[in-house]
């Protein structure tokens, strides 16, 4: 049984991840595939730009939700036999945010794991998450540069998860997750460097310019 928790959660985790809610809404509500559009990252910022606010929400939720629930669903039960609940929630998460980044329905094209990240973080340790939720906020209303507010969100949390936890092998998991997240936007990072990347606005295009 104990064997087993580890190979379940993993492949449940992984299959559940690689449902990607941005590229199932852009085909069935707009019969064009996000892939295709914007930057081209199935994610719910390139949605946004694309397609404005209306179904962007509804990404938002549900790639969270793909996260948090098998986390803390094998969270618990890992606790339950015996093991660490942070661990087990960080373990599952580890192969939800693989399942997002490396789809098996999409040709392994998958998305850069923020929220996947966001949601491990909150199912894990809610004090490292409300930092890292905080960081985001505060950037977000202030820089109003996504890619910045989320890397330096992810980045705080981890360090949180270590200090609030101090269960090292959880850390270091979300840590590699967080330090592949950060190597997936190197596109965004090279935009900074050259002030050509765009701000991001809770408003939709459409809203913008009227």
């Amino acid at each position: 049984m104990n064997v087993a928790i580890w190979i379940i959660s993993a492949v449940c985790a992984y299959l559940l991840g690689a449902l990607n809610p941005a590229i199932i809404l852009s085909n069935a509500v707009y019969r064009k595939d996000i892939r295709t559009c914007g930057s081209g990252n199935p994610g719910f910022t390139n949605f946004k730009r694309c397609f404005g606010n209306r179904y962007a929400w509804h990404v938002f939720v549900l790639d969270l939700l793909k996260a948090v629930l098998p986390c803390v669903g094998f969270g618990i039960w890992f606790s339950f036999l015996g093991f660490s609940y942070v661990l087990g929630v960080i373990y599952t998460g580890l192969f939800a945010f693989i399942g997002h980044t490396f789809p098996v329905y999409y040709k392994f094209r998958g998305g850069k794991g923020f929220l996947v990240c966001l949601a491990i973080l909150w199912a894990a340790d809610w004090r490292s998450a409300l930092v890292a939720t905080g960081v985001l906020a505060l950037l977000i209303f202030t820089v109003k540069i996504m890619s910045v507010s989320t890397l330096a969100s992810l980045t705080a949390g981890a360090v949180a998860l270590f200090l609030f936890t101090k269960d090292i092998p959880a850390g270091i998991i979300f840590s590699a997750c967080v330090l592949f997240v950060i190597i997936r936007h190197k596109d965004n990072i090279v935009r900074l460097f050259r002030g050509e990347e765009p701000k991001f606005s809770f408003k939709s295009s459409k809203e913008k310019s009227e």
